[in-house]
């Protein structure tokens, strides 16, 4: 997969070695999964966007980190999907490093946001009275350009030094492309990819440290007032299962990446793989769809609206061939 002068120009992807005697499965799957990671997040971004409740920030935020789970979800399934169906799996050097710019900044991203809307549910709960000021139209704007713009730019430094490596092989042992996976084929040094990324992992880990600092003093806080714990359970909790199911996933994605057992089968090696691009984006809207109070009663109003004109419908339709019978039998 190279030409004359020794420069990659495709990749090999050597994890489908284990799909071959149930492609149409997987297959299948992946496109139910697909569907249900859209149906989900388009769902909640709808409903947040045509209620008039629903339009504070934490609501705001909470269709951002949905709308990021659309656009992880394009830059890995239909890929996959058509690599499944494929006789032979091989991608582009130049869509190879896209997908890694799309599947890790999409995980970047959702973290970010999820640190935003920590410090939301901070200020909401431990600065009630200062709230509307301190989250005003502009400070959201600018957190969520920072949500995008931060993750995106480390991405775009981390896939150019990633670019400028001169690799040996074109052998990738997964079901995608990772940055990791391609650095490893490099002919020489990648010591500054190394440093680069316990750079990037360092700033992230800080994130962590933020949203853990910002719910000691949410549990303090709440602990002291009744209706302090009340907006504790009702905001917060979801927040913390999502900050859960991120937090394990990626942590999974970071050991296997680095760490994984060369005895491992190849079908677990791919489940490790590919768990943080499936759980997350279905399980985050899920979460706050049915802990959220707000958004729980305004998803169960509209799924009765739309029985009810279904209802009403085929009620017409029933009753019109009557009216037609009648009226031809008047003339």
């Amino acid at each position: 997969m190279s030409n004359v002068s020794g420069t990659v120009l495709y990749f090999s992807l050597s994890g489908f070695s284990a799909t071959t005697n149930y492609r149409a499965v997987l297959f299948s799957l992946t496109l139910l999964c697909y569907f249900l990671i859209v149906f989900v997040n388009m769902s909640l971004i709808l409903t947040i966007i045509f209620d008039r409740n629903l339009h504070e920030p934490m609501y705001i935020f909470l269709g951002v980190l949905c709308f990021n789970g659309l656009y992880g979800a394009a830059g890995f399934y239909p890929r996959f999907a058509f690599d499944l169906l494929s006789d032979i799996q091989v991608i582009s050097y130049v869509g190879c490093l896209l997908q890694v710019f799309a599947i890790y900044s999409n995980v970047k991203v959702d973290y970010t946001i999820l640190v935003v809307m920590a410090y939301d549910r901070y200020v909401a709960i431990c600065r009630p009275l200062e709230y509307h000021s301190v989250m005003s139209v502009r400070k959201i704007a600018v957190l969520l350009m920072l949500c995008w713009i931060v993750p995106m730019s480390t991405d775009v430094a981390v896939v150019t030094l990633t670019s400028r490596l001169k690799l040996c092989s074109s052998k990738i042992d997964k079901l995608y492309c990772d940055n990791w996976s391609v650095v490893k084929l490099a002919c020489g040094s990648t010591k500054a990819n190394d440093i680069l990324g316990l750079i990037v992992i360092s700033f992230y880990i800080c994130h962590f440290l933020c949203i853990a600092l910002s719910y000691t003093q949410l549990v303090k806080t709440a602990l002291n007032s009744k209706e302090g714990r009340r907006k504790f359970i009702q905001t917060c909790m979801p927040h913390l299962f999502c900050l859960f199911n991120v937090t394990t996933a990626l942590l999974f994605d970071v050991m296997y990446s680095r760490y994984g057992s060369a005895s491992m089968t190849q079908n677990l090696k791919n489940f490790m793989a590919i768990q943080f691009l499936i759980f997350p984006p279905i399980m985050n809207p899920v979460i706050y769809g049915l802990i959220l109070t707000k958004i729980r009663n305004r998803m169960i109003y509209l799924s009765q609206q739309v029985k009810l004109k279904l209802c009403n419908c085929a009620d017409n339709n029933q009753i019109s061939p009557n009216n037609n019978k009648k009226d031809m039998s008047t003339m």
